[in-house]
C-alpha cells in the first residue's frame, strides 16, 4: 500500500493512504480555499441519516388513559450528541361525540429495547371535537429529541380521549401515515 506523508508547517504530519483495492480512485481537490469535511466532522445541523416507517393500521379507543398506537419507527444514532427529529404525517383522527372532548397524543420512546416513556409529557397534540357530530382531522406531529445514546431508539405515538366517552379512531380510513426520523449533528 502506498502513502504520501505531508509534513505540517510547525509540527505533525498528514498521511494520505491509498486504499487496498484493485483499480484506481481519483480525489479531486477544490480550486478554492476551503476545508474538507469528513464523516467524523459534519457541521452542526447536518443530517447524518434518515429512516422512515409507514403504516395503514387503524386503532379505536374510548380510553381516557394513554394507549399505544403500535406505529413504531426505529433509528440508531451514530453519536450520543445527535438529536433526532421526529415527523409524523398523514392519516386522520376520527372522533364520534361527546362534543368538546379532546383527543390527545404524546410521543413515547424506547432506548435499546427498554420500556417506552414519554419524551414530550409537557406537550400534547390536541384536537377538540367541534360539535356533537363525527369529525375527521388530519394528523401531523413534529418533535426534536435528544436521546443521548448510540443504542437503537424506537418512537411510538400514544393517544387518548380526554373524557373517556365517545370513540376516537387513530387513522380511521387506513390512509398511509409516515414517521420520518432524522439524525441531526449537534
Amino acid at each position: 500500500m502506498s502513502s504520501i506523508t505531508i509534513s505540517g508547517d510547525t509540527s505533525g504530519s498528514v498521511i494520505l493512504q491509498a486504499p487496498s483495492v484493485a483499480g484506481s480512485t481519483t480525489l479531486t481537490l477544490p480550486t478554492t480555499t476551503g476545508t474538507l469535511v469528513t464523516s467524523n466532522a459534519m457541521p452542526t445541523g447536518s443530517v447524518l441519516q434518515v429512516v422512515q416507517a409507514t403504516t395503514r393500521n387503524t386503532l379505536s379507543t374510548t380510553s381516557s388513559s394513554l394507549v399505544a398506537t403500535g406505529f413504531i419507527g426505529t433509528i440508531t444514532p451514530s453519536k450520543t450528541s445527535s438529536k433526532i427529529l421526529v415527523m409524523i404525517n398523514g392519516g386522520q383522527w376520527r372522533y364520534t361525540p361527546v362534543s368538546g372532548s379532546e383527543q390527545l397524543a404524546q410521543l413515547y420512546r424506547s432506548i435499546g429495547g427498554g420500556a417506552y416513556a414519554s419524551v414530550n409529557n409537557d406537550f400534547d397534540e390536541i384536537f377538540i371535537s367541534p360539535a356533537a357530530a363525527t369529525s375527521a382531522i388530519p394528523h401531523s406531529f413534529v418533535f426534536l429529541d435528544s436521546p443521548s445514546t448510540t443504542s437503537a431508539v424506537s418512537y411510538q405515538p400514544y393517544w387518548r380521549n380526554s373524557s373517556g366517552s365517545g370513540t376516537i379512531s387513530y387513522n380511521f380510513a387506513s390512509i398511509m401515515i409516515t414517521m420520518t426520523l432524522m439524525e441531526i449533528a449537534a
